[in-house]
């Protein structure tokens, strides 16, 4: 007990928050050799040398950020110029390094997800994996880092989350009338009044599930929670954490009887964290997430596998693997066609599915490892984290360079002749383009009317057959009425760990999403300017108005001042790129525009629906839920989302050019106000440009050295002898 209290009382470790002190450089430096342990030498190379380049940018950045700032100090008032130099500075320097890159498992419950992780990881047990009764029961994520443990990070509801928990909770089981025996036995067998019941047992003990929702606010629970709803837990070894972590994401039987304090907290868990040691098998960077499997579940499966290696060869399992591959290809590229454009790069990619076995890869009876694709897939990992490493320093350090350009001319260059004339023009130039981006931005989004009106002519005839589809269920009624009244406690919708996920706005909106499904993904691919697609128009914009800039520039005489010229081309990038960022942000919303317009029209229905009680329940509110879905849609339900889809069109179209015309109003003003008096004499910053120009160039030295020492590799593999073949072959 004494060990367990030591656990809840836990706070989570400070962060430093400078990242600019001696100590903490030192560190880094030692730890980067350890942090790239994942990859071959080669690719350890080039991330060193991406590493070094981002490291040193950020330093030049914040020496000249520090000089300006020191220089501006004592000024009652700061020109534009300078708070913009200053504000853009700030920003480059707080800019994140590489996010991580999350990789979802899904899949049914004992589909293997947690089992494959294992394997990823070379810790065969470390997550528990699906048995009679025991999987997954919270998302998982896991990743490497820098810490010297082996840690888990256990993060529980908030008290808000909590109350409105357990004010459905209470709702669900909460029975005003007298059921009949044969109710009341359905009635206690429904799987959400179990999961329900359990719950409430697990945080406040037994009884709790008659007690109403004001009795166990004012209830103790069993054991103490955590002020800072994080539990912290540690260990040298792997198998010693999954050892302390197994209970918390652990399913367990609902008979069970013991009294871990770890099991009463379980209904309070959102999610957990798990940090490795330093990787040999995951590079940092990388997080991998386990996603409880719902429904489905075949307590079979793994017989069926044992059967299967007992009685096949090696070479009738290859063969399987790759008509299986070669099968889900062919489907997996079919359902994206119908979501993705037809020149999106991933229909053209080779390696789409993988016939990973967890289990193979640790008796390796049959395959070698390299057979079982684990270390293929862990491969493919790697390379995608390199790439987007690659990127995003490449940008990183071509956006400082265009930045210190113009802060160095700040104190170095002078106005030119008609300077003003020339930048005039510029601007004209810049409007006339805006007005165009915006008349294509409108066209690219007026593609979405016919799909939405067919979609929506498709969902008024259909509904009705989907929603008895939704609410009916092979036993009858019999284990579904609080089920269902759970779904209308949350609007529409029901996650399970045993039954699928309902989700009735979802289903209802669904014709209208097979619709316009095709030309959404189209507007927002990449590509040529043509038709739908919004990228390549703001991609256009992008470099016609860079065009005119060298064009200005040189008849003004630029050649001459080409920090002006630099500046403006590569702040244009940073602009734009900042803006598909915003656009990608956006895009989830005004998708998801149209199941929320539909789950807020049918709020008052699934309420009422909720409240009723008693004899026939289950049926009654099935009947409220038809009529009530029955009135939206006579009065516009599918219409009213087809509307506020439109408006969130509008609202983006709207958004992108005020963010591109504030933005290059503000550069032009920049790159044109040493005349207004925007200016003034500011620190010498020449020593920092001349590093980062030289940084600049090193990027071009890096992405070369990475593909010689790539082309040497492959020339080495190829001539080095073969390796040993599998088992039972001979050379």
């Amino acid at each position: 007990m004494a060990e367990m209290k030591d656990v809840f009382g836990q706070e989570p470790h400070p962060v430093e928050d400078d990242l600019y002190k001696e100590p903490m450089r030192k560190r880094r430096k030692s730890d980067r050799d350890q942090r790239f342990r994942a990859f071959p030498s080669v690719e350890q190379s080039a991330l060193k040398e991406y590493e070094k380049l981002e490291s040193r940018t950020r330093r030049v950045l914040s020496n000249t950020y520090q000089k300006l700032i020191q220089s501006v100090f004592l000024d009652d008032s700061i020109p534009n110029g300078v708070k913009y130099l200053i504000n853009r500075l700030l920003a480059l320097i707080e800019k994140p390094t590489v996010d991580p890159i999350y990789i979802g498992l899904f899949g049914s419950t004992g589909a293997g997800k947690s089992s494959l992780i294992n394997a990823i990881i070379q810790q065969a047990m470390f997550l528990p994996v699906s048995g009679e009764s025991i999987c997954t029961s919270c998302i998982v994520q896991v990743s490497s880092g820098c810490c010297a443990q082996y840690e888990a990070k256990i993060h529980l509801l908030s008290d808000q989350e909590w109350r409105e928990e357990l004010k459905n909770l209470t709702k669900l089981l909460h029975r005003t009338e007298e059921l009949g025996r044969e109710e009341a036995d359905a009635w206690n067998r429904d799987e959400a009044v179990e999961e329900a019941t359990w719950k409430l047992q697990m945080i406040y003990g037994n009884g709790a599930a008659s007690k109403n929702y004001e009795e166990l606010l004012r209830a103790k629970p069993k054991r103490k929670i955590p002020t800072s709803r994080v539990i912290t837990l540690k260990a040298e070894e792997a198998e010693e954490l999954s050892i302390k972590l197994d209970p918390y994401i652990r399913t367990q039987r609902r008979d069970w009887d013991g009294d871990a304090a770890e099991m009463h907290i379980w209904p309070l868990i959102k999610h957990v964290e798990v940090t490795l040691p330093k990787s040999d098998l995951i590079p940092e960077g990388v997080v991998l997430v386990d996603i409880p499997g719902t429904g489905d579940f075949n307590s079979k499966r793994d017989e069926m596998w044992k059967k299967q290696a007992i009685q096949s060869q090696r070479e009738a399992v290859l063969e399987r693997n790759e008509m299986i591959k070669l099968q889900r290809t062919r489907i997996l590229k079919e359902k994206l066609k119908r979501k993705l454009p037809a020149d999106f790069k991933v229909l053209e990619a080779s390696d789409l599915v993988y016939t990973v076995s967890a289990q193979e890869y640790w008796q390796q009876a049959l395959l070698t490892e390299e057979e079982t694709e684990i270390p293929k897939l862990r491969e493919y990992v790697r390379k995608r984290l390199l790439d987007k490493k690659r990127r995003t320093v490449t940008k990183y350090v071509t956006e400082a360079f265009g930045l210190l350009l113009l802060t160095d001319s700040f104190s170095s260059t002078q106005n030119l002749p008609n300077e003003h004339l020339h930048m005039s023009v510029l601007r004209r130039f810049a409007e006339e383009k805006v007005e165009l981006l915006e008349k294509a931005i409108g066209q690219c989004f007026a593609c979405m009317e016919q799909p939405l009106q067919e979609g929506v002519r498709t969902a008024r005839t259909s509904y009705r057959c989907i929603l008895r589809a939704c609410l009916v269920r092979s036993k009858g009624n019999q284990g579904f009425h609080q089920t269902l009244k759970a779904v209308c406690l949350k609007n529409g919708i029901y996650a399970s760990r045993t039954l699928a996920r309902i989700d009735l706005n979802e289903a209802l909106t669904q014709p209208i999403y097979d619709q316009i499904d095709p030309v959404f993904g189209s507007i927002f691919r990449t590509g040529k300017p043509t038709g739908s697609a919004l990228m390549p128009h703001i991609d256009a914009f992008k470099h016609s108005l860079q065009e005119k800039m060298t064009e200005i520039g040189i008849r003004s005489g630029w050649k001459y001042d080409s920090c002006k010229k630099n500046f403006l081309i590569q702040e244009i990038s940073a602009i734009l790129g900042g803006l598909e960022d915003h656009i990608l942000r956006r895009k989830r919303r005004v998708y998801e525009s149209l199941t929320a317009s539909v789950q807020s029209d049918l709020k008052l229905c699934y309420e009422e629906a909720a409240q009723i009680t008693g004899k026939k329940a289950c049926e009654r509110m099935k009947d409220a839920i038809r009529r009530g879905v029955d009135r939206q849609v006579a009065e516009g339900m599918f219409e009213r989302a087809q509307e506020r889809m439109q408006h969130q069109f509008q609202q983006l179209k709207t958004g992108i050019v005020e963010k591109v015309k504030g933005s290059i109003t503000t550069m032009l003003t920049l790159a044109s106000s040493q005349g207004d008096g925007l200016y003034k004499e500011l620190a010498d910053v020449g020593s920092e440009y001349k590093e980062m120009e030289k940084l600049h160039r090193s990027l071009r030295e890096v992405a070369e050295n990475a593909r010689l020492r790539k082309g040497m590799q492959e020339f080495l593999l190829r001539a080095s002898p073969s390796k040993a073949g599998p088992p039972g072959t001979s050379l």
